[in-house]
C-alpha cells in the first residue's frame, strides 16, 4: 500500500512539473498546440524554442565564467541554455549559484543535465544508491534555478544481469522519491547511442523502460546522434518514440561523425555530419517541442546554426 501512495504522489508531482515545463516553454500539452508567446519571455521562437549546451558556465572558484549561461544565450541570440550543476563526472553534490535569481526569475529557457555518472539502473549498490541521492540533489538545485526540467541518462545493468531488474530499479527510483515529496522537477530520460543492457539504446528496452516508470510522469528526451548511432530510422524516430512512451518532451539535435548504426556518440556540427540537415529538421519539426543543440563550435557557429533552424521551422 505505502508503494502504491508514493507511485500516486509522484505522478501527480511530476505530471504538474511536466506542465511547468511546457508552460514556460511555450507549449501546451505534448500533442497541442502552442500557448501565448507571454509564457516564453523573450525568446524569439514560439513552437520551438532553441537552445544551447553551455556546460556548467562557472568557473572552478564558482563565480561566473564571462557572464555565465545567460551571457552564452544572449551571445547567440538563443531561447534557453542546458547546464551542468557539477562535474558531469563527479559525484558531488551542486552547490549554490551566484546567477541563482537571475536564471529562476529571467525570461531564457533553463534545463539542467545530470552527471554521466548516474546509473539508478545498475544492480552495483556501489553505483545505484549513490546515483539515486545525487540524483535527488541535482533535482533540488534545477529546481532552485527555475530549470524546466532534468535530462538523465537511462543508464544500463551488467551483463550478467537480466535488464528487467534494471526497469524496476528505475520504478523503486521514482517510488521512493516520492516518498519525499518527489522530484522538484521532471525528469527527462534520454536514448542513448550504445552499450550492452543499456535501458534506453532501443525502442524495445524504452517500451519496457516506459511500463516501468510511465505512470510517473517521466518525460523523454530524443538524441537525434544517439538515435543515428543506435541504427533508428530518424524519419519515423519521433512517431516511433511516441508509440511507446505517449510523449517527446525534448529534442537533443545533433548531427554525428559516424554511420549510421555505428553506436559511436561523436556529435557533429548541425550541418556537418553524416545525418542529412534536411533530417534534422524534420526531427525537430515533428516532435513540435523545445530544441536543445549539443553542437561542437563557437558562439558565432551556434548562433548561425539557431538561425538556420529559425529560418527551416518557420521562427
Amino acid at each position: 500500500m505505502r508503494a502504491s501512495a508514493g507511485a500516486e504522489g509522484a505522478h501527480g508531482q511530476a505530471t504538474s512539473a511536466s506542465t511547468n515545463l511546457r508552460r514556460a516553454t511555450g507549449r501546451g500539452p505534448v500533442t497541442g498546440k502552442a500557448v501565448g508567446p507571454e509564457q516564453l519571455g523573450s525568446g524569439s521562437v514560439t513552437q520551438h524554442p532553441i537552445g544551447v549546451h553551455v556546460g556548467p558556465g562557472l568557473t572552478e572558484d564558482g563565480e561566473l565564467d564571462d557572464g555565465g549561461p545567460l551571457a552564452r544565450a544572449a551571445e547567440m541570440d538563443a531561447d534557453g541554455v542546458q547546464v551542468f550543476l557539477a562535474d558531469p563526472q563527479g559525484w558531488k553534490a551542486p552547490k549554490p549559484r551566484p546567477d541563482t535569481a537571475d536564471l529562476r526569475d529571467g525570461d531564457v529557457m533553463v534545463v539542467v543535465h545530470a552527471p554521466y555518472v548516474l546509473n539508478v539502473a545498475t544492480t552495483n549498490n556501489r553505483i545505484r544508491i549513490p546515483s539515486r541521492k545525487l540524483l535527488g540533489q541535482h533535482a533540488a538545485a534545477a529546481g532552485a534555478i527555475g530549470a524546466r526540467g532534468m535530462v538523465v541518462h537511462g543508464g544500463h545493468v551488467l551483463a550478467k544481469d537480466d535488464p528487467a531488474v534494471g526497469f524496476d530499479n528505475w520504478r523503486k527510483t521514482f517510488a521512493r522519491q516520492a516518498e519525499d515529496g518527489g522530484f522538484a522537477v521532471p525528469l527527462l530520460i534520454e536514448n542513448t547511442a550504445g552499450g550492452g543492457n543499456a535501458m534506453a539504446r532501443d525502442l524495445e528496452t524504452i517500451a519496457r523502460l516506459w511500463e516501468a516508470v510511465g505512470e510517473f510522469g517521466a518525460g523523454f528526451v530524443l538524441d537525434t546522434c544517439h538515435a543515428w548511432a543506435a541504427g533508428w530510422d530518424l524519419a519515423t524516430a519521433v512517431a516511433d518514440v511516441r508509440a511507446v512512451t505517449g510523449r517527446v518532451d525534448l529534442v537533443h539535435l545533433n548531427n554525428s561523425r559516424d554511420p549510421h548504426g555505428s553506436s559511436r556518440d561523436r556529435h557533429a556540427p548541425l550541418a556537418g555530419g553524416e545525418i542529412p540537415t534536411e533530417l534534422l529538421v524534420e526531427v525537430a519539426r515533428a516532435a513540435d517541442c523545445p530544441v536543445v543543440l549539443e553542437t561542437p563550435g563557437d558562439a558565432a557557429a551556434h548562433a548561425e546554426e539557431i538561425s538556420l533552424l529559425r529560418t527551416a521551422l518557420g521562427g
